[in-house]
């Protein structure tokens, strides 16, 4: 079974900083991780996108003030969030796919709530 727990969110004022961790649990071998976020009444958006290999994408939202990151040993997916605006308000997602022999398949975290607010 594989636990992806998440750490980080929180209340932070317009122009500010996050950073927030992801570690999945258990002997796994992970591929791509990533981070989405589920704004209050919208739908689930991908903010960034690392493969196992470091390369990384990121939702236009996101470019220039996020920035993505893992530790393959730990199995953890960081993402750093500089300036933060208050449309940056979500539940925040950590992603992962696990593969186990030939199958893949996607984990998601429990989310964890970030607050842009004055």
């Amino acid at each position: 079974q594989v636990q992806l727990v998440e750490s980080g969110g929180g209340l932070v004022q317009p122009g500010g900083s996050l950073r927030l961790s992801c570690a999945a649990s258990g002997s796994i071998t992970i591929n791509a991780m990533g981070w989405y976020r589920q704004p209050p009444g919208k739908q689930r958006e991908l903010v960034a996108h690392i493969s196992s290999g470091g390369s990384t994408n990121y939702a236009g939202s996101a470019k220039g003030r996020f920035t993505i990151s893992r530790d393959n040993a730990k199995n953890t997916v960081y993402l750093q969030m500089n300036s933060l605006k208050p449309e940056d308000t979500a539940v925040y997602y950590c992603h992962a796919v696990v593969v186990a022999g030939t199958i893949s398949f996607a984990s998601w975290g429990q989310g964890t709530q970030v607050t842009v607010s004055s």
